[in-house]
């Protein structure tokens, strides 16, 4: 389907074969996550994937909550030739990795980007950053919504919600990019990459606080 001229992919369990093998194709795949609330493992559950290859399409994977069984997405996810950008990956990779039993490989995290060469600013939500470097604004009030609903009681607007998560995050990822190498920030943006996986798993044992504080 097309809503606001953005082609729109919707899945039930995962991505078929031929999507599989379109998508292995691409250099960059921007992803992103819905969940039933924000507390993913311990209260919340995986509810929408969604995948972008920047060329204003959004692929949407309901997966079976009954065993989370993906292969297809989960040989995206692993297959470290493909960088998956996303947007506070401290949150989708947990429920990616927890409820698809894989190891996420190859990231890049405009949030953290952001916070690191965007010093001029204290907003560094996905909707400052479409704003600014795509220029789009971006309504965000659909997020708090039923994700858990059949994928086919899902409204346009919120169809296009989830698309909004993912089809920007090309541009974004190039542009952030750039800054971190004129500011000097890449190997300290590497380092933090490099940290997120062990970030997760103090959040998915307890410790969401900065452990690194006196």
């Amino acid at each position: 389907m097309v809503l606001n001229m953005t082609q729109i992919f919707k899945f039930k369990n995962d991505i078929d074969a031929n999507t599989l093998k379109q998508l292995e194709k691409q250099e960059c795949l921007a992803i992103d996550t819905e969940g039933s609330g924000l507390q993913i493992p311990h209260r919340d559950k995986l509810s929408l994937v969604q995948f972008s290859t920047g060329n204003n399409d959004a692929y949407i994977v309901q997966p079976n909550r009954e065993n989370y069984s993906a292969p297809n997405i989960v040989k995206i996810l692993e297959n470290d030739k493909i960088t998956k950008i996303g947007h506070y990956l401290r949150y989708d990779v947990s429920g990616l990795e927890y409820f698809l039993k894989c190891n996420v490989k190859n990231i890049f995290d405009t949030k953290i980007a952001s916070k690191l060469c965007r010093t001029y600013s204290q907003n560094h939500g996905l909707k400052d950053l479409v704003f600014e470097f795509c220029g789009k604004k971006l309504d965000k009030r659909l997020g708090s919504s039923d994700w858990n609903k059949n994928l086919d009681e899902l409204t346009d607007a919120q169809l296009q919600y989830c698309s909004n998560d993912v089809i920007f995050l090309h541009k974004i990822k190039d542009e952030l990019y750039k800054m971190l190498v004129r500011e000097n920030r890449l190997v300290l943006y590497e380092s933090c990459i490099k940290f997120l996986k062990t970030r997760i798993k103090l959040d998915q044992g307890g410790f969401t606080e900065d452990i690194f504080q006196h």
